[in-house]
Protein backbone atom coordinates (compact mmCIF):
# COMPACT_ATOMS: atom_id res chain seq x y z
CA UNK A 1 0.00 0.00 0.00
CA UNK A 2 1.31 3.47 -0.66
CA UNK A 3 2.98 5.12 2.61
CA UNK A 4 1.11 8.32 1.56
CA UNK A 5 -1.57 7.16 1.75
CA UNK A 6 -1.39 5.00 4.74
CA UNK A 7 0.03 8.42 6.41
CA UNK A 8 -3.07 10.27 5.51
CA UNK A 9 -5.46 7.47 6.72
CA UNK A 10 -3.59 7.72 9.83
CA UNK A 11 -3.66 11.43 9.94
CA UNK A 12 -7.41 11.54 9.21
CA UNK A 13 -7.74 9.07 12.10
CA UNK A 14 -5.80 10.40 14.46
CA UNK A 15 -7.73 14.73 13.70
CA UNK A 16 -11.69 12.58 13.74
CA UNK A 17 -10.69 11.55 17.35
CA UNK A 18 -9.50 14.69 18.45
CA UNK A 19 -12.42 16.42 17.03
CA UNK A 20 -14.53 14.10 18.79
CA UNK A 21 -12.67 13.80 21.94
CA UNK A 22 -13.20 17.82 21.91
CA UNK A 23 -16.42 17.70 21.24
CA UNK A 24 -17.48 15.06 24.47
CA UNK A 25 -14.84 17.34 26.56
CA UNK A 26 -16.84 20.42 26.01
CA UNK A 27 -20.57 18.75 26.31
CA UNK A 28 -19.44 16.90 29.31
CA UNK A 29 -18.64 20.35 31.15
CA UNK A 30 -21.43 21.76 29.99
CA UNK A 31 -23.68 18.94 30.90
CA UNK A 32 -21.98 19.22 34.46
CA UNK A 33 -22.81 22.96 34.77
CA UNK A 34 -26.83 22.33 33.45
CA UNK A 35 -26.83 19.41 36.27
CA UNK A 36 -25.43 21.82 39.16
CA UNK A 37 -27.68 24.54 37.48
CA UNK A 38 -30.97 22.48 37.78
CA UNK A 39 -29.93 20.48 41.17
CA UNK A 40 -29.64 24.10 43.12
CA UNK A 41 -32.09 25.96 41.05
CA UNK A 42 -35.37 23.74 41.52
CA UNK A 43 -34.70 23.25 44.97
CA UNK A 44 -35.64 26.82 45.72
CA UNK A 45 -38.64 26.65 43.03
CA UNK A 46 -42.17 27.33 43.96
CA UNK A 47 -44.56 30.29 43.68
CA UNK A 48 -43.69 32.45 46.25
CA UNK A 49 -40.56 32.89 43.67
CA UNK A 50 -43.25 34.37 41.30
CA UNK A 51 -45.41 36.02 43.84
CA UNK A 52 -43.00 37.45 46.74
CA UNK A 53 -40.41 40.67 46.68
CA UNK A 54 -37.20 40.21 47.43
CA UNK A 55 -36.26 40.00 51.22
CA UNK A 56 -34.39 41.75 53.35
CA UNK A 57 -31.16 40.86 54.86
CA UNK A 58 -31.41 38.12 57.14
CA UNK A 59 -34.88 37.03 56.00
CA UNK A 60 -36.00 33.14 55.22
CA UNK A 61 -38.91 34.20 53.20
CA UNK A 62 -39.58 36.06 49.72
CA UNK A 63 -38.98 35.66 46.13
CA UNK A 64 -37.98 37.41 42.91
CA UNK A 65 -41.44 39.00 41.34
CA UNK A 66 -40.43 42.82 41.22
CA UNK A 67 -36.76 41.64 40.41
CA UNK A 68 -38.33 39.45 37.03
CA UNK A 69 -40.87 42.09 36.35
CA UNK A 70 -38.11 44.50 36.01
CA UNK A 71 -36.49 42.19 33.95
CA UNK A 72 -39.31 41.74 31.62
CA UNK A 73 -39.59 45.59 31.32
CA UNK A 74 -35.90 46.40 30.53
CA UNK A 75 -35.78 43.84 27.98
CA UNK A 76 -39.04 44.07 26.30
CA UNK A 77 -38.36 48.10 25.91
CA UNK A 78 -34.83 47.02 24.75
CA UNK A 79 -36.11 44.62 21.86
CA UNK A 80 -39.33 47.32 21.07
CA UNK A 81 -36.14 50.43 20.42
CA UNK A 82 -33.47 47.96 19.33
CA UNK A 83 -35.44 45.98 16.89
CA UNK A 84 -37.20 48.67 14.76
CA UNK A 85 -34.03 50.65 14.34
CA UNK A 86 -31.88 47.54 13.35
CA UNK A 87 -34.51 46.93 10.97
CA UNK A 88 -34.53 50.24 9.54
CA UNK A 89 -30.51 49.93 9.05
CA UNK A 90 -30.34 46.57 8.32
CA UNK A 91 -32.81 47.85 5.14
CA UNK A 92 -30.74 50.30 3.99
CA UNK A 93 -28.01 48.52 4.05
CA UNK A 94 -29.62 45.66 1.41
CA UNK A 95 -31.93 47.59 -0.32
CA UNK A 96 -30.99 51.42 -0.76
CA UNK A 97 -26.94 51.85 -0.06
CA UNK A 98 -26.13 47.99 -0.65
CA UNK A 99 -23.01 49.25 -2.79
CA UNK A 100 -22.47 52.56 -1.22
CA UNK A 101 -19.03 53.52 0.79
CA UNK A 102 -21.47 54.76 4.08
CA UNK A 103 -22.43 51.26 3.85
CA UNK A 104 -19.33 49.80 4.61
CA UNK A 105 -18.47 51.87 7.64
CA UNK A 106 -22.06 51.14 8.71
CA UNK A 107 -21.69 47.09 8.55
CA UNK A 108 -17.54 47.99 9.68
CA UNK A 109 -18.94 49.71 13.35
CA UNK A 110 -21.81 47.76 13.54
CA UNK A 111 -19.14 44.76 13.34
CA UNK A 112 -17.14 46.10 16.41
CA UNK A 113 -20.24 46.30 18.52
CA UNK A 114 -21.05 42.79 17.54
CA UNK A 115 -18.00 41.83 19.43
CA UNK A 116 -17.87 45.25 21.77
CA UNK A 117 -18.15 43.81 25.67
CA UNK A 118 -21.37 44.86 27.38
CA UNK A 119 -19.58 46.41 29.98
CA UNK A 120 -18.03 49.24 27.64
CA UNK A 121 -21.72 50.13 26.32
CA UNK A 122 -22.81 49.85 30.15
CA UNK A 123 -20.18 52.47 30.37
CA UNK A 124 -21.06 54.53 27.51
CA UNK A 125 -24.75 54.82 28.52
CA UNK A 126 -23.81 55.70 32.22
CA UNK A 127 -21.98 58.71 30.55
CA UNK A 128 -24.13 59.57 28.56
CA UNK A 129 -27.23 59.15 30.41
CA UNK A 130 -27.19 58.41 33.91
CA UNK A 131 -24.76 61.04 34.61
CA UNK A 132 -27.08 63.95 33.06
CA UNK A 133 -30.27 62.38 34.50
CA UNK A 134 -28.88 62.60 38.17
CA UNK A 135 -29.32 58.85 39.08
CA UNK A 136 -29.37 55.54 37.85
CA UNK A 137 -32.46 54.33 36.01
CA UNK A 138 -34.75 51.86 34.49
CA UNK A 139 -34.83 53.75 31.11
CA UNK A 140 -31.19 54.07 30.83
CA UNK A 141 -30.85 50.34 31.54
CA UNK A 142 -33.24 49.34 28.95
CA UNK A 143 -31.36 51.81 26.10
CA UNK A 144 -28.33 49.66 27.14
CA UNK A 145 -30.33 46.69 26.15
CA UNK A 146 -31.33 48.27 23.14
CA UNK A 147 -27.72 49.11 22.12
CA UNK A 148 -26.57 45.48 22.72
CA UNK A 149 -29.66 44.24 20.51
CA UNK A 150 -29.22 46.35 17.49
CA UNK A 151 -26.26 44.76 15.94
CA UNK A 152 -27.52 41.51 16.20
CA UNK A 153 -30.52 42.55 14.88
CA UNK A 154 -28.58 44.75 12.28
CA UNK A 155 -26.67 41.71 11.06
CA UNK A 156 -29.13 39.17 10.58
CA UNK A 157 -32.07 40.89 8.84
CA UNK A 158 -29.28 42.24 6.57
CA UNK A 159 -28.71 38.84 5.77
CA UNK A 160 -32.14 37.48 5.36
CA UNK A 161 -33.31 40.19 2.82
CA UNK A 162 -29.88 39.47 0.99
CA UNK A 163 -31.14 36.29 0.64
CA UNK A 164 -34.50 37.06 -0.88
CA UNK A 165 -33.93 36.32 -5.10
CA UNK A 166 -33.63 39.63 -6.76
CA UNK A 167 -36.00 38.37 -9.46
CA UNK A 168 -39.00 38.65 -7.07
CA UNK A 169 -37.82 42.30 -6.85
CA UNK A 170 -37.48 43.12 -10.58
CA UNK A 171 -40.98 41.79 -11.10
CA UNK A 172 -42.32 43.91 -8.65
CA UNK A 173 -40.79 46.41 -10.08
CA UNK A 174 -41.57 45.68 -13.62
CA UNK A 175 -45.15 46.15 -12.26
CA UNK A 176 -44.88 49.83 -11.22
CA UNK A 177 -44.63 49.11 -7.67
CA UNK A 178 -42.15 51.65 -5.56
CA UNK A 179 -39.04 50.58 -3.90
CA UNK A 180 -40.70 51.16 -0.44
CA UNK A 181 -43.66 49.18 -1.39
CA UNK A 182 -41.94 46.40 -2.80
CA UNK A 183 -39.55 45.89 0.62
CA UNK A 184 -42.73 46.01 2.61
CA UNK A 185 -44.52 43.62 0.64
CA UNK A 186 -42.24 41.47 -1.02
CA UNK A 187 -38.53 41.15 0.98
CA UNK A 188 -40.01 41.66 4.23
CA UNK A 189 -42.58 39.05 3.88
CA UNK A 190 -39.94 36.59 1.90
CA UNK A 191 -37.67 37.22 5.06
CA UNK A 192 -40.37 37.85 7.71
CA UNK A 193 -39.28 34.05 9.54
CA UNK A 194 -35.15 35.24 9.73
CA UNK A 195 -36.41 38.50 11.09
CA UNK A 196 -38.32 37.06 13.71
CA UNK A 197 -35.52 34.93 14.08
CA UNK A 198 -32.95 37.71 14.53
CA UNK A 199 -35.18 39.28 17.25
CA UNK A 200 -35.65 36.37 18.76
CA UNK A 201 -31.27 36.06 19.07
CA UNK A 202 -31.45 39.39 20.30
CA UNK A 203 -33.56 38.77 23.48
CA UNK A 204 -31.88 35.88 24.28
CA UNK A 205 -28.29 37.66 24.47
CA UNK A 206 -30.23 40.69 26.40
CA UNK A 207 -31.44 38.75 28.75
CA UNK A 208 -29.03 37.82 31.03
CA UNK A 209 -26.50 40.52 30.70
CA UNK A 210 -25.37 42.14 34.31
CA UNK A 211 -22.90 44.47 33.61
CA UNK A 212 -24.59 47.09 32.01
CA UNK A 213 -27.35 47.16 34.12
CA UNK A 214 -24.53 47.33 37.06
CA UNK A 215 -23.85 50.90 35.50
CA UNK A 216 -27.32 51.97 34.16
CA UNK A 217 -30.58 50.47 36.28
CA UNK A 218 -28.70 49.33 39.07
CA UNK A 219 -31.16 47.27 41.33
CA UNK A 220 -34.17 48.18 43.94
CA UNK A 221 -35.12 45.77 46.89
CA UNK A 222 -38.83 46.73 46.28
CA UNK A 223 -41.40 46.84 43.73
CA UNK A 224 -41.53 49.66 41.53
CA UNK A 225 -42.15 50.43 38.13
CA UNK A 226 -40.92 53.91 37.73
CA UNK A 227 -38.49 54.01 34.97
CA UNK A 228 -36.70 57.45 35.77
CA UNK A 229 -35.35 55.56 38.92
CA UNK A 230 -33.35 52.16 39.88
CA UNK A 231 -35.17 49.42 38.82
CA UNK A 232 -35.13 45.28 40.37
CA UNK A 233 -33.57 42.78 37.39
CA UNK A 234 -32.90 39.27 37.79
CA UNK A 235 -29.19 39.99 36.71
CA UNK A 236 -28.23 42.41 39.08
CA UNK A 237 -30.04 40.71 42.08
CA UNK A 238 -28.40 37.51 41.06
CA UNK A 239 -24.78 39.54 41.53
CA UNK A 240 -26.25 40.67 44.48
CA UNK A 241 -27.42 37.40 46.36
CA UNK A 242 -24.74 35.23 45.10
CA UNK A 243 -22.24 37.10 47.08
CA UNK A 244 -24.35 38.04 50.30
CA UNK A 245 -23.71 35.43 53.41
CA UNK A 246 -27.18 34.78 53.89
CA UNK A 247 -27.99 30.74 52.37
CA UNK A 248 -31.75 31.86 51.57
CA UNK A 249 -30.30 34.50 49.04
CA UNK A 250 -27.85 32.71 47.43
CA UNK A 251 -30.69 29.74 47.06
CA UNK A 252 -32.85 32.64 45.09
CA UNK A 253 -29.75 33.55 43.43
CA UNK A 254 -29.29 29.62 41.98
CA UNK A 255 -33.09 29.88 41.44
CA UNK A 256 -33.03 33.04 39.06
CA UNK A 257 -30.49 31.84 37.29
CA UNK A 258 -31.92 28.95 36.38
CA UNK A 259 -34.82 31.06 35.43
CA UNK A 260 -32.98 33.19 33.15
CA UNK A 261 -31.15 30.22 31.55
CA UNK A 262 -34.71 28.58 31.00
CA UNK A 263 -35.98 31.47 29.66
CA UNK A 264 -32.60 32.18 26.85
CA UNK A 265 -33.30 27.77 25.90
CA UNK A 266 -36.46 28.52 25.11
CA UNK A 267 -35.46 31.69 22.70
CA UNK A 268 -32.93 29.95 21.48
CA UNK A 269 -35.32 26.78 20.88
CA UNK A 270 -37.99 29.09 19.13
CA UNK A 271 -35.40 30.90 17.00
CA UNK A 272 -33.62 26.95 15.73
CA UNK A 273 -37.41 25.79 14.98
CA UNK A 274 -37.91 29.08 13.22
CA UNK A 275 -34.86 28.75 11.31
CA UNK A 276 -35.62 25.08 10.27
CA UNK A 277 -38.90 25.89 8.70
CA UNK A 278 -37.46 28.45 6.90
CA UNK A 279 -34.92 26.09 5.63
CA UNK A 280 -37.49 23.69 4.48
CA UNK A 281 -39.33 26.52 2.97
Amino acid sequence: MNPIYVRRRRLNSTMTVLCYGSAAFGLLFLGLILFTLFWNGLAGLGLSVFTQMTPPPGSSEGGLANAIVGSLIMAGIGIAIGAPLGMFAATYLAEYGKFERLSSVIRFINDILLSAPSIIIGLFIYGAVVVPMGGFSAFAGALALAVIAIPIVVRTTEDMLNLVPTPLREAASALGMPRSLMIKRIAYKAARTGIITGVLLATARVAGETAPLLFTALSNQFWSLDMTTAMANLPVTINNFVQSPYAYWKQLAWTGALLITLAVLALNISARVLGAERSKS
